[in-house]
């Protein structure tokens, strides 16, 4: 089981208006970190690093309803911190789902399993579990032993209970490429839905900075890790964005595509960079000197980074909004993985938001493919209640 169908219709879809409408910087997903307060203290972490006077403090719910309404994406992380000792978690994300917004629940999950009686299943929720490797892996990268055995329990229960459920892996310079593939395999086990892997980049104030990962370092990494990946593993990410983690197509940095709003307002410009910020999602977009950031810019902060928040908006942009980034995702979904390897094979500048304008022929090539699998998504929405839920039901 994959991505609901009225999921990535309903991306595609917003991903082709911005683009025939001719707006070149727009918001893909909304990073809502409703607190910076969490039950682990992880080496690779940064957030929990400022004073108790700050991790006393929440977003109320109004306030996270406002973000979100005044962003307008279609999809919501929420990260922190950890969001379930959030005292009003279930109300964000009821009020999300009335939205009809996708969310996925970033969470360490010590305390999900009692938190599954207040949440209902349903497409539009997604619980995001950390976990960076099997059990010695992830419990030295949480820094307390047991977490694992807490979040793998978890993970069961919830997908037992019709919940959507996800992994979030950071990689760093000391993970095994062997160790990782057998971690792959767990997962798979476990019944999650996908899974997403990222390599790890600094943040500024994580007490660990030695295992934090160069460009060449990601690139050789990935490239062992999805050398011929088996047909089994899902990922929940998209195509290009492995593809570039492991060298074999180009992506630039879009962090407009992924802005984080927190309790200090609009960060400047992305999550690991604390530049500033802004009181509306207007001033944000207006104000930021985007051209200042990414590998292009040559920006010290930004050139060995390849982190998800900035790439993947851009891989998304490609799949959706060229015609030949959607056709080389469908080569990639149908066939596979090639071999891997460090050299780009056409690095590619056409498409990305702002960079470039988008091809007006290639879009309208591509709009001309979409309509039949966009009718058929919006038929299967409409009757589809939560896919996550029937398939388990089929399934016992």
């Amino acid at each position: 089981m994959g991505v609901p169908v009225s999921q990535m219709w309903t991306v595609a879809s917003y991903v082709l208006r911005q683009k025939l409408r001719g707006v070149t910087r727009y918001p893909l997903v909304l990073m809502l970190e409703p607190l910076f307060r969490c039950n682990l203290a992880c080496a690779g972490c940064g957030k929990i690093q400022h004073p108790n006077s700050v991790l006393k403090r929440n977003l109320a719910a109004e306030e996270c309803f406002q973000a979100v309404d005044e962003c307008g994406a279609p999809m919501v992380s929420i990260p922190g911190g950890e969001p379930l000792l959030h005292p009003e978690i279930h109300e964000i994300v009821e009020g999300l789902v009335e939205r009809k917004k996708y969310i996925y629940l970033c969470t360490n999950a010590i305390l999900l399993e009692e938190h599954l009686d207040r949440f209902k299943p349903s497409k539009y929720l997604t619980f995001s579990v950390h976990l960076d490797g099997l059990q010695k892996e992830h419990d030295r990268a949480v820094c307390r032993d047991g977490i694992y055995e807490v979040a793998v329990r978890a993970i069961q229960k919830a997908v037992e209970r019709g919940f959507r459920v996800t992994t979030n892996t950071t990689l760093f310079n000391d993970a095994d490429p062997e160790s990782c593939k057998q971690f792959f395999d767990t997962l798979m086990e476990l019944g999650v839905e996908g899974m997403m892997v990222s390599p790890g980049y600094p943040y500024e104030k994580a007490p660990d900075q030695e295992h934090f990962l160069h460009r060449n370092e990601t690139l050789r990494l990935f490239g062992k890790l999805l050398d011929r990946p088996k047909k089994s593993w899902r990922f929940n990410q998209s195509p290009l964005f492995l593809e570039f983690l492991r060298g074999r197509f180009d992506l630039e940095c879009t962090p407009w595509g992924n802005p984080t709003y927190n309790l200090f307002g609009w960060q400047k410009p992305c999550y690991l960079l604390q530049e500033g910020y802004c009181g509306s999602f207007k001033e944000l977009m207006e104000t930021t000197d985007w051209e200042s950031y990414g590998r292009c810019s040559g920006n010290p902060k930004c050139t060995d980074c390849m982190v998800h928040s900035g790439y993947e908006p851009s891989a998304v942009a490609q799949t959706f909004g060229s015609l030949k980034g959607f056709l080389r995702t469908a080569k990639v979904t149908l066939f596979g993985f090639g071999p891997s390897g460090t050299v780009v094979d056409e690095p590619v500048t056409s498409g990305l938001p702002a960079r470039s304008q988008p091809n007006d022929v290639g879009l309208v090539q591509l709009q001309e493919t979409l309509p039949t699998v966009g009718s058929a998504a919006e038929s299967i929405s409409e009757t589809q209640t939560d896919e996550t839920a029937v398939e388990l039901s089929t399934r016992s």
